[in-house]
């Protein structure tokens, strides 16, 4: 393992609360501000500091996909559920099952994979443990719990043939992964732990896997990305100049990777926190699937 301190440049000084989920997007980088429910695009033809809000909701927005086939309407992690979020702005819920939980809950991190499925986590606001769950919606628009008993669900991430899933069970410090029927959706077996995180490490939060089918995860509270092999073994630990990095996404043609950044629960925050970070690597990622639900599931 070695640990290398790259350049890291502030793109957007946005001083965002909660920044998440960053995906490659049509030639533009898509990111979410979670607690004040905001979406933002930055365009490779505009100014860094240009980045631009595509809508703000009056409920927590964790993650967003494209829906294929429906130029600027995405399939949105939100609130209690899943909905599409249509260009006005406006919510049209496929079904809010966070609404059936004990205890208040909001949805967090989600992402499409190569099928175009979408899936999200679930977590409580006060982090009550196993009151999280991680959710699948099929392109018909149906909603199923996967899993659940976890605490809080983040950075699902998929390999590019769509046949693996990884993600973080974040309060529990674990990194799991799991084998995906192409066909159904449906878990192949159960997860499998694939990394742990030791007390001091951090905790695992937004990943990605790049071009050679390694995974990237950000490490909250720690200011670091790692890079795992497919084997598990820790391959490089990428230092960040903020405690709290949320997310991560590789350009899918330079060799830059994207970090977003949050300024909760940072006592002294810089400009670093709660901003979107670039760091040059030496790998490149892929383009974000999109959700195949198309029109019928409106």
């Amino acid at each position: 393992m070695t640990s290398t301190a790259l350049p890291a440049t502030v793109v957007v000084d946005g001083a965002y609360e909660l920044a998440e989920g960053g995906r490659w997007i049509d030639g533009r980088y898509v990111y979410v501000d979670i607690l004040s429910g905001r979406l933002f695009e930055l365009r490779e033809d505009t100014e860094p500091e240009s980045a631009r809000q595509l809508a703000r909701l009056d409920v927590a927005l964790g993650a967003v996909a494209p829906v294929a086939g429906r130029p600027d309407t995405w399939i949105a992690a939100a609130g209690t559920g899943i909905a599409l979020l249509t260009p006005g702005g406006v919510l049209q819920w496929l079904d809010r099952p966070e609404d059936r939980t004990p205890v208040p809950s909001r949805m967090n991190d989600g992402v499409a994979d190569p099928a175009g499925r979408f899936w999200a986590g679930s977590m409580a606001y006060d982090g009550t443990r196993g009151a999280g769950s991680l959710y699948r919606t099929d392109p018909d628009g149906t909603v199923v719990r996967v899993l659940d008993g976890l605490t809080i669900v983040n950075g699902p991430a998929f390999t590019t043939d769509g046949s693996t899933l990884y993600f973080a069970d974040t309060a529990a410090g674990t990194i799991l992964r799991c084998r995906i029927d192409p066909v159904s959706g449906d878990l192949s077996g159960g997860p499998e732990t694939f990394a742990r995180l030791r007390g001091g490490e951090g905790s695992p939060d937004g990943m990605t896997v790049d071009e050679e089918g390694c995974l990237w995860v950000a490490l909250w509270g720690a200011g670091a990305v790692r890079r795992y092999g497919p084997d598990g073994r820790l391959l490089h630990t990428v230092p960040v100049p903020a405690p709290h990095p949320t997310s991560v996404c590789l350009h899918p043609e330079d060799h830059r990777l994207f970090v977003t950044t949050a300024r909760y629960g940072v006592t002294n925050p810089t400009a670093a926190s709660g901003a979107l970070l670039s760091i040059p690597v030496p790998v490149r990622g892929t383009v974000a699937c999109s959700w195949q639900g198309g029109s019928g599931a409106a």
